[in-house]
């Protein structure tokens, strides 16, 4: 009976050929149970039953993958995993830009760029800085070099055209940008200038991958004062540089570019874990001084989908008192929704009044 079932088990599944099966032992009878058995069709061909249950009729055996045994992820995202949305809040124009593209085969690029003193400088990264990472990554295979040169090829670029234009407006247009590059889904690298961030969620806790560049802190600070640059202070501890600008490296901003204001990158490399790592997103500054890192990634944590989740935490910073333009990028890695908090607290509300540029 066990024989009969496996034998019509086979034809039902398309293993072996419809016809009708001639079943027979070889050379003697074989003891109930005993493995293997050997069955012949009337096609003369020889199929084989092993211990584990498979048909051995020629067909290539699929192992697992080393990363599989080893037990890790092989997880690799693409862009249809990504969602994103800017809104502009209560400010009467948008100047934040977001991007993403495949700059090779294997590698993905997200970037988030917030303007200021006009659009110009957003707009051009956002539509120049995927050109630059492309000719790069032709020449280099290091990430680091790859974003770094871009960065500043964008930047030399940007000035250049400024100049020919001669439009004195653009001299005080500048941006930040946060670029991550993922190759292969396993190697991230995020290079950033201003205060947009990037933050990736290992094992449900928020690891920041960018540091925010201001006078408030001391190498920055020191730097932008041996250039002749001076900083100022508003009455809740926020710092300008020369009066007039928040951060201490952007894109643009060529009137301050002799003061110590410049575009070179600080950048993160590091390998992702899948088993562990749920997301990346990627913030300017409208969410950023409202919610720290750990809120929005319980708030990214509580949602269905990157898109939803994109929504979720510029709509929280819009609704607690942010009134500049606030810009999410979120790609889900291979733990998505593995680390979900049942209940999420917002304790962002009390820094409406204490952080943010607009004290």
């Amino acid at each position: 009976m066990f024989v009969q079932f496996v034998v019509l088990n086979v034809c039902k599944y398309g293993r072996a050929p419809a016809k009708k099966l001639l079943l027979k032992v070889e050379k003697g009878k074989v003891a109930r149970n005993s493995f293997p058995l050997r069955l012949h069709f009337t096609s003369s061909r020889t199929v084989l039953w092993d211990n584990f249950g498979a048909w051995n009729i020629g067909d290539e055996v699929i192992l697992p993958s080393a990363e599989t045994m080893a037990g890790k992820s092989r997880y690799r995202p693409h862009l249809r995993n990504v969602g994103c949305t800017s809104q502009t809040g209560v400010r009467s124009t948008n100047e934040d830009r977001y991007a993403l593209s495949e700059v090779s085969n294997n590698v993905l690029c997200l970037a988030v760029f917030d303007g200021h003193g006009g659009p110009a400088a957003a707009n051009f990264c956002s539509k120049y800085m995927a050109k630059h990472l492309r000719k790069y990554l032709q020449k280099e295979e290091n990430l680091e070099l790859v974003l770094s040169k871009s960065f500043l090829a964008v930047d030399r670029e940007f000035t250049r055209r400024v100049t020919l234009s001669q439009e004195a407006e653009l001299l005080r247009s500048g941006s930040t940008a946060t670029v991550a590059l993922l190759r292969d889904g396993q190697e991230l690298a995020v290079g950033s200038v201003g205060d947009s961030r990037a933050v990736l969620c290992r094992r449900g806790k928020a690891m920041g991958l960018t540091k925010d560049h201001t006078a408030q802190r001391k190498d920055e600070r020191t730097r932008v004062k041996a250039c002749g640059g001076f900083v100022t202070w508003s009455t809740t501890g926020h710092s300008r540089i020369n009066g007039t600008l928040a951060m201490t490296r952007s894109i643009g901003d060529i009137a301050l570019k002799p003061y110590g204001v410049i575009a070179d990158p600080e950048i993160q490399q590091l390998q992702l874990n899948h088993e562990d790592d749920s997301f990346l997103v990627l913030t300017t500054d409208g969410i950023n001084f409202i919610m720290n890192n750990q809120e929005v990634c319980d708030a990214v944590s509580s949602s269905h989908t990157p898109g939803e989740a994109a929504h979720l935490i510029t709509d929280s910073a819009l609704q607690y008192g942010s009134d500049d333009n606030a810009t999410a990028v979120v790609i889900s890695l291979g733990a998505w929704r593995k680390f979900i908090k049942v209940q999420t607290h917002a304790t962002f509300l009390p820094r409406v009044v204490s952080g943010g540029r607009w004290a």
